[in-house]
């Protein structure tokens, strides 16, 4: 039972994780876009864009990762023989991964907040892709539990990748116009 709990409070803590970092690099956009409003509004909007930020990563996003973490490492605790199994081993390489996607992200927020950052708005887009693609490749492994049809499956994800790719170029020209 314990681990069905802790399984129930891992899956709540990584969609709110997945949420705030879609979130948190959305505004890393509209920050990025700041830049090209009437100087009067600029550094407003940038203040409010950073105190937003920060408040995503503190208040959602590292709770979320921590419970996230947490509530897997009791569950290996729990049952460690998972370890032994090819899939999990690689779902852990992924979240790790993930969290240095996290962190990084809070090295955005440091150098947006100090204007120094060289990203464009369309860099941050595409940027915001990445998480999409650790959801899809760990909750496919975390399901398949195989690590030879995830093969299969983490080259469909990178076909997926590409079309995101594609499909993000295509709506900045279709903006553009």
């Amino acid at each position: 039972m314990l681990h069905l709990y802790l399984k129930s409070l891992h899956i709540i803590g990584f969609v709110a994780w997945f949420a705030g970092l879609f979130y948190l690099v959305r505004m890393f956009v509209y920050h990025a876009e700041a830049a090209d409003k009437p100087e009067a509004l600029r550094d407003d909007w940038k203040k409010q864009y950073s105190a937003m930020q920060w408040r995503v990563y503190k208040i959602i996003c590292n709770p979320a990762m921590m419970i996230t973490w947490i509530c897997g490492i009791l569950m290996l605790v729990n049952t460690p023989a998972f370890l032994e199994q090819g899939w999990l081993q690689t779902k852990l390489a992924l979240l790790l991964l993930l969290t240095a996607y996290h962190l990084y992200c809070k090295g955005i927020i440091r150098k947006q907040e100090a204007d120094k950052s060289t990203y464009t708005s369309f860099q941050f887009r595409l940027l915001n892709e990445l998480p999409t693609l650790f959801l899809v490749a760990i909750v496919l492994l975390a399901v398949v539990k195989d690590l030879l049809n995830f093969v299969f499956l983490f080259l469909g994800i990178l076909a997926f990748g590409f079309t995101l790719f594609f499909s993000a170029k295509a709506y900045k020209k279709f903006r553009e116009r």
